[in-house]
C-alpha cells in the first residue's frame, strides 16, 4: 500500500504542475479544476453520457477533461512497483468508452503518453498541459503533401530571388549565368543534395518520422537542411523548426545560412538572443548546452513547440543525455553526420580498451543511428567523401607523416620513459601520447614541428607566401607557443612583413576569437596581405586552434592542416581532415602594362594534412601517405652537438611541497563569520564587474569563467574559490563557477539539491532507455541508478564485479541489486560513466 500511496502521491503532483482538471475515482465525484478550485457537479459527469466510476471490466483512475469539460485523456495509474504499460489494454477499454483521444499511463516514476489515433506509447518526463494535449489533437501534418511535393534544383534559388530565371543575365550565355548566380548568393541543390530530400519523402510516405543524413564534410549538409525545412514549413507539416548545434561558432553560422537561404519566406532566430520572443520565428537556433543546462528545455518550452527538429553533427548534439533533449519535444527528427557508422570497422571491439575513446565512439554512432530508427547502419542517405571526390565536388589530402623520436615513442604501447632527477635522486617516468604537453613540454619539439611545417607547407598560388593553414594543438597554453614559435621563425624568414600577425591564437580564452574565425574565413584577419597590391588574401597566415575550428567551419581557401596533437576520437579527426576538402578558385584581378584588366585563376588541386602523431595510422589500418618525412634532429645542447635525438626541457613535478609547521583549531557549530559574508561579497563583487556582466548577456561562458580563474579566484583580498563558496551558501553537493554565475544574476532561482540533479539525471536516462513491461521493478531500478553515482564503493564493487560485497553494503544490498533488470545492471554503469559529471555529486 505503501509503494501505491508513493505513486498516487506523485501523479497528483504532476497533475496539479500541468494545471489539468479532473475527475478523479479514488475521491468519487470531487472533481477539482486545479488552478480556481471551482466544484464541477455531478450533473457534468453524468451529461458526458457514461457512469465514469464503473465502466466495463474495472474502473478508471483519473479522467482528464477539455476546455468544455469534454473528455480527453484517460489517465491509469499503477503502483511503483509494477511498468505502467501493464495497464496499457485496460486503458484503451476505457478511453474508448468515454470517447478520449489519449491516455497517460504512469506509476509515478515512469510516464507514457499514448496518442490512440497515432503510433504506439511513448515515454514522457511529466505531464502534458490541457493546452499541449489540444495541440497534438488539433495538429494534422499531411504526409502526403510532404511525400509529393516536387523538389527541383532551384528549391532554394527560388526563395532568394523568386524572378531570377527571368532576369536577362539569367538568360544569357553560361559564363554570365554564372558570374549571375555567384553575384546573387544563389544557391541550387545540387543531384545528391535533392536525392537526399527525396530519400527523406519516401520515407515519409513509408510512416517514418525520424530520418538520417550521412553527408560527407564540405558536401552542404545546411543547405540540404535548408531544403527540407522549407519542404515542410512550405507544406504545412511544421509550424514550427528547432535547429540543434553543439558549438556555440555554429549557432550564428548556420543562422546566417538559414537567413541567406529562406528569407523572406522565413524567419530565423538564435535562441539565446530571442529569449522573450523565439516563438515569433519559423527556424530556432540553438547549442543543445544551452537547453541542457539547468533543463531549460523543460521549462521553458514545450513538447509541443517544435514539429521538426534537426540535429546537426547529430553523433554529438545528441550524444549521452543530451538525447533527453531530442526526446523531449514531439514532432520529425533529422539527424546530420559527417562520421559513418562504418569508420570503426577495422576496431576490435573485444580487444579496445575501456577508456579507449574509439569504443566510446562506437556507442555514440551506434546510439546515433538508433536513435534516427537507423539500426541496420542504413541512414537514410549517405554521401561519401569519396562519393564526393569522385563527382568533383571535394579533394582527398596529401597526408604528411612527421614524427620525432619522442612522438614515435609516445606512440609505442610503453610509452616514453625518461629519468627525472629528483633530491632522492633519479626517478623513472613514463608519459604516453595523451600526456603530450599535459605533463611535459618540449620547446625543441615544438620548434622542430614548426619548422618542418613551414618548409614543407603549400603556398597560395598567386603570390606563393604560406597558404592559408590551422593548426591542432593539445591546450591553450600549447597553441600560444607554437603561435610565438612561428612568430619568431616568420621575422627571421620575412622582415617586417608580418610584424608578429604571421599566426595568431584563436581558443575561447583569447577576445573577440569567434570574430577571428570569422575575419579569418573572409581574408580579413589583421588586415590584407602586403605581398600582392589588390589581392584578396588576409595578413595572417596561420590560426592556431585546440578545437574551436573543427566542426563546421568553412574556409575553403585552406592550404595546410597540421595536427600538432594526437587525436583519439574518430568524428574529430573526420571534421578536422574536413576543413580541408572544399574546393577553390584563388582569383586575382588586375591591370596590365597596357591598362587592360586581366585576371588570373588557380584552382586548388589539394591540399596538406600535417600529421605528427600518427593520427591516420590511428584510423585507418593500411593508409598509402603520399609523403613520408624524416624530421630534423636539434643537437642535444652542447657546442659540439652530441647525443642527437629530441630532449625534453621542461617537467611538471607531481612531488610534493612539505608543510613545516601545521595549527590545529576547532571551529563550533556557528561557522566563520567569513563564512557566512563571502557569498554576499563574492556576489557583489561579481555583480560590479563590467567584463562578466557583458559575457553573461552574451552567453560567452568560457569567458566568464577564465576571467573569475585568473583574475578572482584566489586572491589575496578575500581568497575566493568554489569550496568556500559551497559551504557558504550551504549547498550539499560541488557546484560549478557557472552554475553560481547563474544564481547570482537570476538566471537560476536556486542551488538544486544533490537528490533534485539525481532525479533528473534519472528523468533523462528513463527517457532513453525506458523500462519494457518485463522490467517490473522500477523503483529498484532507481534506487541503483542513484547509488552508483553517489556511492564509489558500489561503483567499484560492481565494476569488479564483487558481488559478494553487497551482503554486507549499507547503501545497496544484494537483494537491492537483484531486484533491477539485468540489461539494466550493464546499461547504467556504461551510461553514468560516459555521461554524468560524478564530481557535481560530491558533498
Amino acid at each position: 500500500m505503501k509503494n501505491e500511496a508513493h505513486a498516487r502521491i506523485k501523479i497528483n503532483q504532476l497533475l496539479e504542475e500541468a494545471e489539468w482538471r479532473f475527475f478523479d475515482n479514488e475521491q468519487g465525484s470531487a472533481n477539482i479544476l486545479l488552478e480556481n478550485h471551482v466544484k464541477i457537479t455531478q450533473t457534468e459527469v453524468d451529461a458526458w453520457g457514461n457512469d465514469f466510476e464503473k465502466v466495463k471490466s474495472g474502473s478508471l483512475d483519473f479522467l482528464l477533461v477539455d476546455s468544455n469539460n469534454k473528455p480527453i485523456c484517460v489517465l491509469e495509474a499503477k503502483k511503483e512497483s509494477l511498468h505502467p504499460l501493464v495497464a496499457k489494454e485496460q486503458a484503451r477499454k476505457y478511453a474508448k468508452t468515454v470517447g478520449a483521444q489519449f491516455i497517460i499511463l504512469s506509476n509515478g516514476i515512469v510516464h507514457f503518453l499514448w496518442n490512440l489515433e497515432k503510433g504506439n506509447p511513448k515515454p514522457i518526463y511529466k505531464f502534458p498541459s490541457p493546452i499541449e494535449i489540444g495541440a497534438i489533437k488539433e495538429w494534422n501534418p499531411d504526409r502526403t503533401s510532404l511525400a509529393n511535393e516536387e523538389i527541383k534544383e532551384d528549391f532554394i534559388a527560388i526563395v532568394q530571388m523568386p524572378d531570377y530565371a527571368e532576369r536577362p543575365e539569367w538568360k544569357g550565355n553560361p559564363i554570365d549565368s554564372k558570374d549571375f548566380v555567384w553575384n546573387n548568393g544563389l544557391r541550387f541543390l545540387r543531384h545528391y543534395q535533392l536525392k537526399a530530400i527525396q530519400k527523406l519523402q519516401k520515407a515519409v510516405a513509408n510512416k517514418k518520422d525520424r530520418f538520417l543524413f550521412e553527408m560527407a564534410t564540405g558536401t552542404g549538409k545546411t543547405l540540404t537542411a535548408a531544403g527540407v525545412i522549407r519542404l515542410f514549413l512550405r507544406t504545412k507539416n511544421a509550424r514550427r523548426v528547432l535547429f540543434l548545434v553543439d558549438r556555440l561558432e555554429l549557432e550564428d553560422q548556420a543562422w546566417k545560412a538559414f537567413t541567406n537561404y529562406l528569407k523572406p519566406d522565413y524567419t530565423t532566430f538564435i535562441y539565446k538572443e530571442h529569449k522573450s520572443d523565439w516563438h515569433k520565428a519559423d527556424i530556432v537556433v540553438t547549442t543543445i548546452q544551452s537547453l541542457m543546462f539547468d533543463n531549460k528545455y523543460r521549462y521553458e518550452f514545450k513538447p509541443t513547440d517544435f514539429d521538426l527538429l534537426i540535429s546537426d553533427e547529430s553523433h554529438r548534439s545528441i550524444s549521452g543525455n543530451a538525447r533527453a533533449v531530442f526526446e523531449y519535444f514531439h514532432g520529425y527528427k533529422l539527424g546530420l553526420t559527417a562520421t559513418p557508422k562504418d569508420y570503426l570497422k577495422s576496431v576490435d571491439i573485444d580487444k579496445v580498451k575501456e577508456n579507449d575513446p574509439r569504443e566510446i565512439e562506437r556507442r555514440l554512432l551506434r546510439d546515433t543511428y538508433a536513435t534516427f530508427g537507423c539500426e541496420g547502419g542504413d541512414p537514410t542517405f549517405r554521401y561519401s567523401l569519396l562519393d564526393g571526390v569522385k563527382d568533383g565536388f571535394l579533394i582527398n589530402p596529401r597526408v604528411l607523416d612527421a614524427r620525432t623520436e619522442i612522438t614515435t615513442q609516445l606512440l609505442s604501447d610503453e610509452g616514453y620513459s625518461v629519468a627525472i632527477a629528483t633530491e632522492e635522486g633519479e626517478e623513472t617516468e613514463t608519459f604516453i601520447s595523451r600526456d603530450f604537453e599535459k605533463k611535459f613540454f618540449s620547446e625543441k619539439t615544438n620548434r622542430v614541428f614548426c619548422k618542418t611545417f613551414l618548409e614543407n607547407a603549400l603556398r597560395d598560388p598567386i603570390t606563393k607566401e604560406i597558404g592559408k593553414t590551422i593548426i591542432f594543438a593539445v591546450s591553450q597554453n600549447h597553441a600560444r607557443k607554437i603561435t610565438e614559435i612561428l612568430n619568431d621563425f616568420a621575422e627571421q624568414l620575412y622582415p617586417n612583413k608580418y610584424n608578429s600577425d604571421f599566426a595568431v591564437q584563436v581558443t575561447s580564452q583569447v577576445g573577440d576569437a569567434q570574430q577571428m574565425t570569422i575575419n579569418f574565413t573572409n581574408n580579413n584577419l589583421n588586415g590584407k596581405s602586403s605581398w600582392l597590391e589588390g589581392y584578396k588574401t588576409g595578413k595572417t597566415r596561420i590560426c592556431v586552434t585546440v578545437g574551436m575550428m573543427t566542426t563546421g567551419y568553412d574556409c575553403p581557401d585552406l592550404l595546410n592542416l597540421c595536427m600538432m596533437r594526437p587525436i583519439f576520437s574518430p568524428s574529430d579527426f573526420v571534421q578536422i581532415k574536413g576543413r580541408g576538402t572544399r574546393k577553390h578558385t584563388f582569383t586575382h584581378t588586375f591591370k596590365n602594362e597596357l591598362n587592360e584588366e586581366e585576371i588570373i585563376k588557380k584552382e586548388k588541386e589539394v591540399f596538406k594534412l600535417f600529421d605528427f602523431f600518427a593520427n591516420c595510422e590511428y584510423f585507418e589500418e593500411k593508409f598509402d601517405y603520399d609523403e613520408k618525412l624524416k624530421l630534423p634532429k636539434p643537437k642535444n645542447g652542447n657546442a659540439e652537438g652530441g647525443g642527437g635525438g629530441i630532449d625534453i626541457d621542461k617537467y611538471n613535478s607531481l612531488r610534493p611541497d612539505p608543510i613545516l609547521t601545521v595549527n590545529e583549531e576547532q571551529i563550533g557549530y556557528e561557522g566563520m563569520r567569513i563564512d557566512r559574508e563571502l557569498f554576499k561579497k563574492f556576489e557583489d563583487r561579481i555583480a560590479m564587474d563590467d567584463i562578466i556582466k557583458k559575457n553573461v548577456e552574451l552567453g560567452n561562458w568560457e569567458h566568464v569563467v577564465s576571467h573569475i580563474q585568473a583574475e578572482i579566484f584566489d586572491k589575496p583580498e578575500e581568497y575566493f574559490n568554489l569550496e568556500k563558496l559551497r559551504k557558504a551558501a550551504k549547498i550539499d553537493r560541488k557546484v560549478s563557477i557557472r552554475e553560481v554565475v547563474e544564481k547570482i544574476f537570476g538566471i537560476i532561482p536556486k542551488f538544486k539539491s544533490k537528490d533534485e540533479l539525481l532525479e533528473e539525471e534519472f528523468d533523462k536516462f528513463i527517457s532513453i532507455y525506458p523500462p519494457e513491461e518485463n522490467d517490473i521493478n522500477i523503483r529498484a531500478l532507481k534506487y541503483f541508478f542513484k547509488a552508483y553515482i553517489v556511492d564509489q564503493d558500489i561503483r567499484k564493487i560492481i565494476e569488479t564485479k564483487d558481488f559478494q560485497a553487497l551482503q554486507t553494503n549499507p547503501t545497496l544490498t544484494i537483494s537491492q541489486f537483484k531486484a533491477v533488470a539485468t540489461k539494466y545492471r550493464e546499461v547504467i554503469p556504461v551510461y553514468i560513466k560516459d555521461y554524468i559529471k560524478l564530481e557535481q555529486f560530491a558533498a
